[in-house]
C-alpha cells in the first residue's frame, strides 16, 4: 500500500485559501492556490496531500450541503480537477476528508424534512422527532452530533443515504481521481457502512486508501482487513508532546511498546497509523511544546515511530496557535509557504522514512530508555535502523550492544562509530541504518 511509504500533508482549504467562515455564495478560483505550494511540498518531501473538506458547506466545511459540489469559497468542480491532476503529476496523492456522519442544515434533503415534514422522501435520512422541538425553533426535532445542531446526523442504516454517500464517491474517484478517504468521526460511524465503503472502493480503485479519525478506545474495532486501512493516532499524539513537557520519554516508549512492542499481545503490530504533533483541532505543536528546542525532536520521534507521518500546513516553518483561540487561529491563510531550518530537518526526515524499508514496516523495540534519552529499534528482514533521541541540554553518552560496529545516519548521511559509546549532544536526534 502506498500510503504506508508516505509522508502526508494536512490542508484545511477554507482557511488555507482564506475564505469567509459563512458561505457567501460567492464564486472564487482560490483553490488553485494550492498549485502555487507544490513546490513547497515537494521539496519538504511530501508525497500525500490530505485535504480536510472542500465540499459545498454552510460555514466551516464539516456542514455539507453537496457532496458533489465543490463549495463555491474555493472554485469549481473543474478547478479542483486542475488541482488534483497537477499534483498527480508531481507525484503526489489525494486523500480527501469523508464527512458521512452528519450534513449541515442547508443539505438539501434536510430542507426537503424542513418544509414537508412526514410528506418528505427524505424522512427516514435523519434522525427526526417530529413531535418535538429544536434550537431553531424548526417544529421537530432531530439528532444533532454530539449536541451541535448545525451538524445533522445521518441515518446509515438507510440504504438511500448509502446509495448517496456511494454515488458520491464513485463521482470522487472517477472525476477528480482521488487516492483515498479519511473518514471524519469513525469512531461514530456504523460499521456495516463502512465495510461496504471499504467493499466499494476496493472494487473502484487498487490500494485505495481509508483512513479514520479515531480518539480512543481499540482502533481495531474500525481498522481491519474489511474495514479502515489505518486510524489517527491519538494516543500517541498526546505521547508525543506530553513527554517533552514533563521531561519524561517513559511516556511516549510504553505508549509504543502497548501498540507495537515486540510481545504477542501488542494491539496494532503490523498495522500503520497515522501519526502527527498536530492537525486542524489542535493547539499547534510550537505552541504547546514548552522548550522550543524540543521543535526539531518531536517531529524525529513522529518520523521514527512506528507509522504514517503527516505534517499539518505551517507546522513546518514553526507556525504557533493556540485552540483556546477558537478554530479559525488554527486554520491560518499564509501569503506564501516558509522554508526555514525547521523545514529543511523535516525534509530530510521525509527522505529518510520514505526510503526506509525498516522506517517503513519495521518492528518496534526498545534499546535505552531514560526521562530525557531514548534509543529505539526498527527492523525488518532487510534492514535495521535506530532511532535516538537526546530531549536534554546536556550531552549523553549510550552504552549498548548495537550488534554492529559502525552505521549512517539517514538524516545527515554522517557516518556513526559505535566503539566507545555512542555521544548524544544536547537536543539531537539521529536515524542510524546499521551496517549488514
Amino acid at each position: 500500500m502506498w500510503a504506508y511509504e508516505s509522508v502526508f500533508y494536512q490542508i484545511y482549504p477554507l482557511g488555507f485559501c482564506g475564505a469567509p467562515f459563512e458561505n457567501d455564495g460567492v464564486l472564487t478560483h482560490k483553490i488553485k492556490k494550492v498549485e502555487d505550494w507544490i513546490p513547497h511540498m515537494k521539496k519538504l518531501g511530501i508525497n500525500a496531500v490530505y485535504f480536510s473538506p472542500v465540499f459545498e458547506s454552510d460555514t466551516h466545511g464539516y456542514n455539507t450541503r453537496d457532496y458533489k459540489k465543490i463549495d463555491v469559497r474555493l472554485g469549481t468542480n473543474e478547478d479542483f480537477k486542475d488541482v488534483c491532476n497537477k499534483l498527480h503529476e508531481n507525484g503526489i496523492k489525494v486523500v480527501l476528508d469523508g464527512v458521512f456522519n452528519h450534513v449541515g442544515r442547508g443539505f438539501y434533503q434536510f430542507q426537503d424534512v424542513l418544509r414537508n415534514r412526514e410528506h418528505s422522501p427524505y424522512l427516514n435520512w435523519f434522525h427526526i422527532n417530529l413531535s418535538g422541538n429544536d434550537a431553531y425553533n424548526d417544529g421537530l426535532w432531530y439528532e444533532g452530533w454530539e449536541g451541535n445542531y448545525d451538524l445533522v446526523k445521518l441515518n446509515l442504516q438507510n440504504n438511500d443515504v448509502v446509495e448517496h454517500i456511494l454515488d458520491a464517491v464513485n463521482y470522487w474517484i472517477d472525476y477528480f481521481d482521488i487516492d483515498g478517504l479519511r473518514l471524519d468521526v469513525a469512531y461514530c460511524l456504523d460499521e456495516n457502512f463502512v465495510r461496504r465503503l471499504r467493499s466499494f472502493t476496493d472494487s473502484k480503485k487498487q490500494d485505495f486508501f481509508l483512513l479514520g479519525e479515531m480518539l480512543h478506545g481499540d482502533y481495531n474495532r474500525m481498522m481491519n482487513d474489511s474495514m479502515l486501512h489505518s486510524v489517527t493516532n491519538y494516543e500517541c499524539y498526546k505521547g508525543l508532546y506530553s513527554s517533552f513537557n514533563s521531561m519524561n520519554l517513559f511516556e511516549i516508549v510504553h505508549s509504543l511498546l502497548r501498540q507495537f512492542g515486540p510481545e504477542n499481545w501488542t494491539l496494532y503490530k503490523g498495522k500503520h497509523l497515522l501519526s502527527f504533533v498536530d492537525n486542524h483541532d489542535v493547539t499547534r505543536v510550537a505552541s504547546i511544546l514548552q522548550n522550543e528546542k524540543h521543535l526539531p525532536l518531536i517531529y524525529a520521534l513522529c518520523f521514527g515511530m512506528p507509522g504514517i507521518p503527516c505534517v499539518y500546513y505551517g507546522s513546518e516553518w514553526g507556525e504557533k496557535a493556540n485552540k483556546s483561540e477558537g478554530d479559525p487561529a488554527l486554520r491560518k491563510c499564509f501569503d506564501a509557504p516558509v522554508f526555514n531550518e525547521l523545514s529543511e530537518w523535516i525534509s530530510k526526515l521525509a527522505g529518510a522514512k520514505k526510503n526506509s524499508h525498516a522506517l517503513n514496516y519495521g518492528d518496534f523495540r526498545y534499546v535505552v530508555l531514560t526521562n530525557r534519552q531514548c534509543i529505539f529499534e526498527r527492523k525488518t528482514y532487510s534492514e535495521r535502523v535506530l532511532v535516538a533521541i537526546n530531549a536534554d541540554a546536556a550531552p549523553y553518552t549510550a552504552h549498548f550492544d548495537a550488534g554492529c560496529g559502525t552505521a549512517v545516519d539517514l538524516i545527515t548521511g554522517e557516518p556513526h562509530d559505535f566503539g566507545g559509546g555512542s555521544e548524544l549532544p544536547p537536543y539531537s536526534a539521529y536515524f542510524w541504518k546499521m551496517e549488514r
